[in-house]
């Protein structure tokens, strides 16, 4: 049975009674306006995939997290709750709890614009087997992968992570890296169909829907995501994005080209699709559950469809770059986040999925209005009809790549 989830109806209460003010991250947004909010969410992300490169070994770097308490981050921009203090300055409420609790200092930059450009930024020394000048950052799934296939990454100290028990079964084995031996998920998202009632009413099942309903020709966009699209029309093809090769690809590709050739796609974007969904310039498209949640804002004429094939599912991930010098420090941050009564008020801020098992029953003492919705707490038979894009060889990924941006360019 096809899945349908309507938007929440307004933004999270900014006071709840019985504790401090909260400033949730959608209600940042909205404070910024909606063009504020598409420029702050594109950054959220996923880019494009790009062909591997080669490696130099690292040296060996000695851990000195034992004598130096620092650690240095970079991470996507708003993508951790933040206030300001009485002085007007920017703080983090989490990252201070971590600093009074494990007495590691942290230097925290919202540097990782999308996965492409980081990677960009990393590559020059992590390539010549220097340290990049962080011990941590977070990355999606499949540019975890590719860094894992280049040997640019730590396997991860469970020692230091026991919490790490915490991550909900949806995450624990993704095919990229099936015993998390060099990730653990920071926060997570689907995959599926977005839809603007006022301008089409009709049934939506599948997503090859789009494809053919001649009600939707020239008014569909799909993700220029190419795991994201092209996952979806796999499982609509009773292909596994988790297994598939290079018939299924073909297969997907083939109905990607006959729409876009017939003209049934209006077109290939990024989030900016969000404010032609609400306003009924695209009558049905590829979405983001973040954007829907995020970027949208209750508009209760916008529903995000679950489709009875399944929805691709996806993770940003803490991950360790070989080089670094706090290692343990970055081991204990993980370990922090694994909390489920830090990971659902960080899901209360960032409203994407929470991956902590135990988060939605802590939610309930944070904000009771998000312990029921499916959009950051999915429900155990949605997360079961998820797939996650599998891991690709450096061929491959160079060749699916331009394929699949021969589509639009």
């Amino acid at each position: 049975m096809t899945s349908h989830i309507d938007l929440p109806q307004g933004s999270a209460p900014l006071i709840v009674p019985g504790r401090p003010t909260r400033v949730s991250r959608r209600n940042f947004l909205r404070g910024v306006g909606a063009g504020g909010a598409a420029l702050a969410g594109s950054s959220l992300l996923a880019a494009c995939g790009t062909s591997g490169t080669s490696n130099t070994p690292a040296a060996e770097v000695p851990d000195l997290s034992d004598t130096d308490k620092t650690l240095i981050i970079s991470n996507w921009t708003l993508y951790i709750d933040r206030k300001k203090d009485a002085s007007g300055e920017r703080v983090y409420p989490t990252i201070q709890k971590f600093e009074a609790d494990s007495g590691v200092a942290v230097t925290y930059t919202e540097d990782v614009n999308d996965n492409e450009s980081f990677f960009s930024k990393v590559q020059p020394q992590l390539q010549a087997g220097r340290p990049c000048g962080r011990d941590m950052f977070m990355l999606t799934d499949w540019m975890a992968s590719k860094m894992i296939r280049l040997g640019w990454l730590q396997k991860i100290n469970y020692d230091n992570v026991p919490n790490a028990a915490n991550i909900i079964d949806a995450l624990k084995t993704p095919s990229f890296d099936p015993n998390r031996e060099y990730s653990v998920p920071w926060q997570s998202g689907q995959t599926a169909i977005g839809v603007n009632r006022d301008v089409y009413s009709g049934e939506i099942t599948s997503v090859l829907d789009l494809f053919t309903n001649p009600d939707l020709k020239g008014r569909v966009t799909v993700l220029t995501e190419m795991r994201d699209t092209m996952g979806l029309v796999m499982l609509a093809q009773g292909a596994d994005p988790a297994t598939f090769g290079d018939a299924e690809w073909d297969a997907a590709l083939a109905v990607l080209q006959d729409a876009v050739d017939s003209g049934q796609i209006r077109g290939f974007t990024g989030n900016e699709y969000a404010e032609g969904l609400a306003k009924g310039d695209i009558a049905a498209c590829i979405a983001w559950s973040g954007d829907v949640i995020q970027l949208i804002f209750g508009k209760d004429n916008v529903e995000l469809i679950l489709p009875e094939a399944g929805s691709m599912l996806w993770s940003d991930n803490m991950l360790i770059p070989v080089g670094a010098e706090h290692k343990k420090n970055a081991e204990l941050w993980m370990d922090w986040y694994m909390q489920p009564e830090i990971a659902a008020e960080l899901a209360a801020w960032v409203n994407y999925i929470c991956p902590v098992e135990g988060g939605q029953e802590a939610m309930a003492k944070i904000d009771k209005s998000l312990v029921n919705n499916s959009l950051i707490f999915p429900t155990a038979d949605d997360l079961a009809n998820t797939a996650i894009f599998r891991g690709l060889s450096e061929d491959e990924d160079t060749r699916y790549t331009e394929q699949f941006q021969a589509l639009y360019t």
